[in-house]
């Protein structure tokens, strides 16, 4: 259950990285890169797979045709976007409620492969230079780049780009740009990105990845979240028909500048894309039976396993199947709200995890389907195991005093209850934690020394939530914890979520294969504990977590990524500043029986509407030609 909330895709929303051009050194860091020398594309550790006369990648159909209609629910979006409604075009800013998938109307420097971990290769720009001291990087662009208009696209817009999401974008765009000394328009198709020398050396891996606008639109219109005008874009598609909060449309470009680049072929085959907006997930699945939606990932367990039963489904006209999740950091879990002084104590937000029973939940409410999770890093090699290794004790030994005890010995792991739905050796636990907090039982309540109660509010926009965590709820209320859920429409989710307004809120998230200290930072780091508009839902701020995000960030080989990385799990999970939930270890997806996609999936992305296209035999089959 949940969706996937995510940092913008790079290339340009999922979370992961970006690209240019002549293959680097082999088995050499980035940080090792060869300087003054044109790359056809960036790694952050090792080889690149595909050599700089590649023609496409290897997980798209070159040959697949194109038109038709993919009318679907987007499983995942990023920067100010919402799968519930929508009151702004700009998916830029810090403000307002975006619709998904504007990403598709932009091209980026450097566009990301989906079958490695931290590839890079170029889109707008053709080659990269890489300046002596690292902290350069001179891009040479496309003569034949265009915006929708016909317009150039230019190093002067992408210079723009660049200063502008740095002053006025959203946290997920103005983070990777804190070093960013200048970007320059050296000519029309020459463009030089300058930094600090305090970026980490994977940072530019992002920053490739970001859209280039419009120097001309975003001058003439307001760079804001009132923007409902279409933005002028470059990529495969731009906004065609929509209605506020309802739908919307992207429709193919015709004669997309960018059609037959080797990172493009095989990609982008549907003429027209069109997302729907619903805030009932109810009302969505009939929308799914009757053909109006074509394509949907099921995130809820009672769903998957009793609502297939309609009659297109039983007709064959729609297919149930499982498609292996990413191999990437992947995170459901609750943040209990550390801005708030009740929750300051470790020892409170251990009793409130300890009254989910999980156990029960997964029988009654998944159906089996779902694990539980114990790690911000779920699915990945970066979720710490048994006790830390030696290497990992480098980085934790210098940070004791600063961090819970309990990082230094078998990582820390959720209770398994009884599966009663009250088990009573946790919930006494529970109550023993916050007796030792200092909370007292008064009546049903338990109290400060001023008589205040204790109160915990989960802040959710579906009712599906409301279903699963009353009986988490009831525990609370059972060892005298003032528990409630309060339902939310999707703008006042979004606007209390970006202002720190809740006491529990939850978020599924995925971080990239290979995560730069930019992406840890949003979720984790001091500097972005007030920051509006970031996930660091729990208020997170912590000069030892903070170290070991440097430390991840600064990482110039993956065994020295993984190790930093497990040591900041042990860390977070000593903190309980995040309770784990749970994960899926694939993706439940049903679609009507009517496309053709690669035999392949990627091990880092999943974008249907990327890689799909329509089988006109099959979608005469089922009438839907």
């Amino acid at each position: 259950m949940g969706q996937q909330s995510m940092l913008p895709r790079r290339g340009f929303l999922t979370l992961g990285a970006a690209a240019t051009t002549a293959a680097l050194l082999p088995g050499r860091a980035f940080a090792a890169s060869p300087t003054d020398v044109k790359l056809h594309g960036l790694s952050a550790f090792g080889d690149l797979k595909y050599k700089p006369d590649f023609t496409h990648f290897d997980y798209v159909n070159v040959d697949a045709p194109q038109g038709g209609t993919f009318n679907f629910l987007p499983r995942n979006w990023g920067s100010n976007q919402t799968p519930l409604t929508f009151n702004t075009l700009n998916s830029f800013v810090p403000k307002g409620d975006s619709p998904q998938r504007m990403e598709m109307c932009f091209d980026s420097l450097m566009v990301r492969a989906f079958d490695e971990p931290d590839a890079v290769y170029g889109l707008i720009a053709d080659s990269v230079t890489i300046s002596d001291d690292r902290n350069g990087f001179t891009f040479s662009l496309r003569p034949q780049a265009r915006f929708h208009d016909g317009t150039p696209l230019t190093a002067e817009d992408a210079a723009f780009t660049f200063k502008l999401l740095k002053d006025k974008g959203h946290p997920d765009y103005s983070l990777p740009l804190t070093h960013l000394n200048d970007a320059i328009a050296i000519d029309a198709h020459t463009l030089k990105l300058a930094f600090s020398g305090k970026q980490t050396t994977r940072t530019i891996l992002n920053v490739v990845a970001f859209p280039i606008l419009s120097k001309a639109f975003y001058t003439a219109n307001p760079f804001d979240s009132s923007q409902m005008n279409p933005p002028l874009g470059s990529s495969a598609y731009k906004v065609g028909r929509w209605s506020a909060g309802g739908w919307i449309e992207y429709e193919r470009v015709a004669d997309y500048w960018g059609n037959d680049l080797p990172v493009n072929r095989g990609q982008n085959n549907f003429q027209r894309i069109r997302v729907e907006f619903y805030q009932d997930r109810n009302v969505a699945f009939e929308a799914f039976k009757k053909g109006e939606i074509l394509y949907k990932e099921e995130f809820v367990s009672r769903v998957w396993a009793t609502g297939y039963d309609f009659p297109a489904f039983i007709a064959g006209k729609v297919v149930k199947r499982e498609f292996p999740a990413e191999t990437m950091p992947s995170m459901q879990a609750t943040a209990v709200n550390q801005r708030r002084e009740q929750f300051r104590d470790p020892r409170v937000r251990q009793a409130i995890g300890l009254c989910f029973d999980f156990e029960w939940t997964r029988r009654n409410f998944f159906y089996g389907s779902y694990e539980r999770s114990q790690s911000c890093f779920e699915q990945s090699d970066f979720r710490a195991e048994g006790v830390p290794s030696p290497q990992e004790l480098a980085l934790l030994e210098p940070l004791r005093g600063q961090i819970p005890a309990e990082a230094f010995g078998e990582a820390v792991t959720q209770d398994v209850s009884n599966g009663s739905g009250r088990d009573r050796h946790l919930l006494g636990k529970a109550a023993k934690l916050l007796t030792d907090a200092g909370w007292k039982r008064s009546g049903n309540f338990v109290v400060n020394d001023k008589g205040g109660r204790l109160s915990a509010e989960f802040l959710v926009d579906d009712e599906v939530f409301e279903q699963v965590y009353s009986p988490w709820v009831e525990n609370m209320k059972a060892v005298g914890i003032d528990a409630s859920i309060r339902l939310v429409d999707a703008a006042q989710y979004q606007l209390r979520q970006n202002s720190f307004d809740y006491d529990l809120i939850s978020v599924a998230a995925r971080l990239p294969a290979t995560p730069t200290r930019d992406d840890l930072e949003t979720f984790f780091h001091s500097r972005t504990a007030t920051l509006s508009g970031t996930r660091n839902l729990p208020g997170t701020s912590s000069p030892a977590i903070d170290a070991l995000v440097d430390a991840a960030g600064a990482a110039k080989d993956r065994e020295s990524l993984t190790i930093a990385m497990r040591a900041l799990d042990r860390v977070l999970r000593a903190r309980r500043d995040w309770i784990p939930s749970w994960f899926l270890a694939n993706h439940r997806s049903a679609y009507w029986d009517m496309f053709g996609f690669p035999g392949r999936k990627p091990d880092f992305d999943f974008p249907v509407e990327a890689l799909w296209w329509v089988d006109k035999d099959k979608a005469a089959r089922i009438g839907k030609a």
